[in-house]
């Protein structure tokens, strides 16, 4: 008796339907498993069989035939023992109740006892789910809350075999579809900071950096003596973005969801991404692949902070493969048979220390470094990165006065309204151009367009490259940050004050910086 049951692959951050045909014969005794499975789909004939007998059925001791259809694209992972397990169970006729199974899409991985453990992926398989028209998707318990999220769709959590098997013989009525309040949950969990920048003394002018980072979705870089805070503070950056919106929300988590990295029983992620990665990590781990290509760091970073600690450390090569997603905010893999898209739309946020010892322009400590290491320590990152990099904020340590002063800095939901307020700005102004809803996300041509400047700006931006030797790729960057500058202010047009403060966050294209 031939039946199907519905599952699905996950490819990127999208689903695709796999049908599961599985039929028996009277010949021979083997398992066969077609339709280009990895190794651990065709293991699953032994954690199936397993499971089938722990819950008191048989296995057909027949030449028993499993096609994965369509049988052109890679199958992978253990999420089809479940599907195969009951069209195993409905195949062999041991229960002839088997009108309900073809409405459901059914994905799990079976443990030899028949209890159903987690899978990755279950947010974009209910999204695939519902856009094909199933009546209800069974997945396993953990994962239950973060399909549920899927709008009219039924999402039911199971946790055994026993379990699935009841609810097709019973009527659908040993179940209840999990029921997810997405609005309220994601809402509430907005503003839960474990953090804020009232904690910080004194640093005012880094938290003005960092305000206008925000704002204008910047990338940064701090350079400064080790202790001085640059870490702290870049960990205190997600306090102050404007909030997550809903279709943002959805974005970053299928992202997790397909990386195996949202917790047990979570829903929508409601803050953004922060993610630090080591410097020892691979170009692979970095930006994403793998055999079965998974997103890396920069596509968990997505709507949110990549924060790249003691950025001359990393390898050249990792640091050269990121500046193409950079450019373009998505990143992609491809492969002999398959090429997929990652989204990669985050703020680049480094740190490092000017030198190897670490107290170039110290104001109080000597560097010890020998003439050249200055240079040759910037020299690890390539001119075209830093071409990336808007704002170069150098920090300073502390002094011991602020350091134990009892008075509490401004809070992060005060910095976080005027940021929101200057992207409304900014999003009123781009609009008419679909995909870009910050400054730093402007292309050439828009540029010219909304980033105009007097004559008195032109002669104190023209005085200030050839006095400060400012290289001409911080010509673009001076203007988008002055812009940025500009709508914190509620300016409509840039000033000279807010060109002079952009230019201030050029150190690294002075031609005298580690001379």
């Amino acid at each position: 008796m031939l039946t199907r049951t519905f599952g699905s692959a996950v490819y990127g951050v999208e689903a695709r339907t796999i049908t599961i045909e599985v039929n028996w014969t009277g010949q021979g005794m083997r398992y066969f498993i077609v339709g280009l499975p990895d190794s651990a789909v065709k293991e699953s004939m032994q954690r199936v069989e397993s499971a089938i007998k722990a819950n008191d059925f048989k296995m057909p001791r027949t030449k028993i035939l499993v096609n994965l259809a369509p049988a052109d694209i890679r199958k992978s992972g253990t999420a089809f023992d479940l599907p195969i397990a009951v069209g195993l169970i409905y195949a062999s006729e041991q229960l002839r109740n088997n009108d309900a199974i073809e409405d459901y899409m059914i994905m799990g991985e079976l443990s030899l006892d028949g209890t159903i453990g987690s899978i990755k992926g279950a947010l974009p398989i209910a999204i695939q789910a519902r856009k094909e028209g199933f009546k209800g998707l069974i997945v396993p318990i953990r994962n239950a809350k973060e399909a549920g999220i899927v709008n009219s769709l039924s999402v039911y959590g199971v946790s055994n075999l026993r379990e699935v098997i009841h609810f097709f013989e019973s009527g659908e009525s040993s179940l209840q579809p999990v029921t997810v309040n997405t609005r309220e949950e994601f809402f509430q969990a907005q503003y839960d900071f474990e953090t804020d920048f009232n904690e910080v003394k004194g640093q005012e002018n880094i938290k003005r950096a960092l305000e206008i980072a925000a704002a204008g979705g910047h990338n940064a870089i701090l350079i400064g003596p080790p202790g001085a805070g640059k870490t702290m503070l870049a960990k205190r950056l997600p306090s102050i973005l404007p909030p997550l919106s809903l279709q943002e929300a959805l974005e970053t988590t299928k992202i997790h969801s397909v990386a195996g990295k949202l917790p047990e029983d979570s829903t929508l992620i409601a803050k953004r991404p922060f993610r630090s990665p080591h410097h020892t990590i691979s170009d692979v781990a970095l930006v994403g692949g793998g055999g079965i290509p998974q997103p890396g760091e920069i596509s968990l970073a997505h709507n949110g902070v990549l924060f790249l600690d003691e950025l001359p450390e990393f390898k050249r090569t990792v640091l050269e493969v990121m500046r193409q997603p950079m450019e373009e905010r998505r990143v992609t893999i491809s492969r002999a048979k398959i090429a997929v898209d990652f989204p990669a739309s985050f703020m680049l946020i480094a740190s490092m220390n000017p030198c190897p010892c670490g107290f170039y322009n110290h104001p109080e400590r000597e560097c010890s470094c020998p003439p050249g290491a200055v240079q040759k320590y910037l020299n690890k990152i390539s001119g075209p990165l830093l071409d990336r990099i808007d704002l170069h904020v150098e920090v300073t340590p502390v002094p011991f006065s602020e350091l134990s002063s009892l008075r509490s800095g401004e809070a992060s939901a005060q910095i976080r309204e005027r940021v929101i307020s200057a992207r409304d700005i900014q999003s009123e102004r781009l609009r008419e151009h679909p995909g870009i809803y910050c400054n730093a996300q402007m292309t050439s041509k828009i540029l010219k367009e909304v980033c105009a400047i007097n004559l008195a700006g032109q002669n104190l931006l023209k005085c200030a490259m050839q006095k400060l030797n400012l290289s001409a790729r911080a010509y673009d960057r001076i203007l988008k940050v002055s812009r940025t500058i500009a709508d914190l202010s509620a300016s409509v047009d840039i000033k000279p004050e807010h060109l002079a403060e952009a230019i201030t966050y050029r150190s690294l294209d002075r031609e005298s910086w580690g001379g």
